[in-house]
């Protein structure tokens, strides 16, 4: 089946030139020129990867962003002019999968796609599929995927659950920030530690009781993270 892309912007010649680099690989394209419109087609439409621009009328896409992590864990891109580290932290903070700068390349672009993609089907392996995890107030349930801190339901985005995963089949030893991103993001991702960094701080904020003085994701400074043993 083709895979659906929503490409999300206010500049004619941009939704043009994505959509000219995405049609020929065989992606089916579906456009919005604002926020607004984004978070109505994602709803309609159920696409399987949403290129969304920050700088956008109506509703920007940071805005647009949070309302869609609202009700879909659909793989997002944010794709702008704005490169500075704040802008891009604050997307992979509100729930992006990735970030790619105006202007780019069709070979990046399309890299960037096809990794975004390729991690979102890959297969979730786990220790048991049929069992759950229990890590002091933190319980998985594989099975369903589902993630529950004090017997209560939260919410992770596809690609913090991998790194969850990770840790837990991992469990009492480190995990090097480079494996991490290998296993996770892919080999294209090695050398982007930041995208890591921010997708830490987010399970933290979500998982831990208090989020600088975690439990269940310890940081081995210089090393990795490393999801202790549980004392009895």
């Amino acid at each position: 089946m083709k895979e659906k892309i929503l490409i999300v912007d206010d500049e004619p010649r941009y939704l043009r030139l994505m959509e000219a680099n995405l049609v020929p690989e065989g992606y089916i394209v579906v456009k919005a020129t604002n926020g607004l419109q984004a978070v109505d087609l994602v709803d309609k439409e159920k696409p399987d990867l949403i290129l969304l621009d920050v700088m956008m009328p109506v509703l920007d896409g940071f805005q647009a962003l949070e309302r869609i992590r609202e009700f879909s864990t659909t793989s997002i891109i944010c794709v702008s002019a704005k490169g500075e580290e704040q802008d891009r932290v604050r997307g992979l903070d509100l729930g992006a999968d990735d970030y790619i700068q105006k202007p780019f390349s069709a070979t990046e672009l399309l890299a960037r796609v096809r990794a975004v993609l390729r991690r979102a089907q890959r297969p979730q392996v786990t220790p048991e599929a049929n069992s759950l995890f229990r890590h002091g107030n933190l319980t998985v349930d594989f099975a369903r995927a589902e993630v529950y801190k004090d017997e209560k339901m939260v919410y992770l985005s596809a690609t913090e659950y991998r790194v969850l995963l990770q840790l837990i089949q991992a469990s009492g030893k480190v995990v090097h920030s480079d494996q991490l991103l290998k296993d996770v993001w892919g080999n294209e991702y090695t050398e982007d530690k930041e995208i890591l960094w921010v997708s830490i701080s987010r399970l933290r904020q979500k998982l831990e009781d208090d989020p600088r003085n975690p439990a269940h994701i310890v940081t081995r400074s210089g090393v990795g993270y490393i999801m202790p043993p549980v004392e009895e």
